[in-house]
């Protein structure tokens, strides 16, 4: 555990050196805010009125929380590394080495989200405030277990980009895939909330990666309850503890394709 604690610092360390340039991808943040702002500007007439069970000012913080988790992710980086250490062998380095190339990968791209995640909250929250003039009502307590469901988002976000990244081992280039993937989460779970869509999706949409990377965190800060954070925190662990296995299997599976074919 303390060579993946060291990776994890050096990361953070390294990604503190370049902080204008995380400064820089603000910009489109902002960008994003301030489009789905008039958005739901045209949607309520009414400040007070609720749509499926949303007001204006809960859209909006759901977006903004949903955005900074999507921005602190980063993934394209992350599957295109993987790639490209499978397609170069840089991965059959890694074989030997004291470390899993899972946690490896894991602790090093979440130190870079650590970066990331502090900066995006703070500026998100001070837009959140100046756009709308009003915060969610949370207790102390109520922020810390977003914080864990926020956190947990994150690690199985990463998980699942291990796991597109690994396909790489079987096809010449798992990119597309990921591109999918984005589009899946960036279009059906940061624009609207799973209760925004028809209710023939919602089921499919609780059960999917959707719920646990985006909607569950997002919706506790707008909307807190304590049954609602036990479902989802309980849906996190286990899809960690299923994307985690997903990625070992693949894993090992690519590792005894490179041996078999002298690789």
């Amino acid at each position: 555990m303390k060579k993946y604690w060291f990776i994890y610092k050096s990361e953070v360390m390294s990604d503190l050196q370049y902080i204008f340039n995380l400064l820089v991808g603000f910009i489109s943040y902002l960008i994003l805010i301030y489009i789905f702002l008039n958005l739901w500007n045209y949607m309520y007439d009414d400040p007070t009125q609720v749509i499926n069970g949303y007001t204006k000012n809960q859209m909006i913080w759901y977006v903004i929380i949903t955005e900074i988790l999507w921005m602190t992710v980063g993934g394209r980086k992350l599957c295109r590394k993987i790639c490209d250490d499978v397609k170069g062998g840089n991965i059959a380095y890694n074989i030997n080495k004291p470390y899993s190339y899972i946690g490896y990968a894991l602790s090093s791209h979440l130190g870079g989200c650590t970066v990331k995640a502090i900066m995006f909250t703070i500026l998100g929250m001070i837009t959140g405030i100046i756009f709308i003039g009003e915060f969610p009502k949370l207790t102390i307590l109520s922020c810390i277990m977003v914080l864990i469901t926020a956190l947990l988002a994150t690690i199985i976000n990463t998980l699942l980009i291990i796991f597109v990244g690994l396909i790489s081992f079987f096809i010449e280039d798992a990119n597309p895939f990921y591109w999918l993937y984005s589009k899946f989460i960036l279009v059906l779970g940061t624009i609207f909330p799973i209760e925004y869509f028809p209710s023939i999706m919602q089921p499919i949409l609780i059960y999917s990666p959707i719920y646990v990377v985006s909607y569950g965190p997002a919706k506790l800060f707008v909307d807190f309850s304590w049954e609602k954070c036990l479902f989802i925190i309980i849906a996190q662990i286990a899809y960690i503890i299923i994307a985690y296995l997903l990625c070992r299997l693949l894993y090992k599976k690519g590792v005894k394709r490179l041996n078999v074919n002298g690789g």
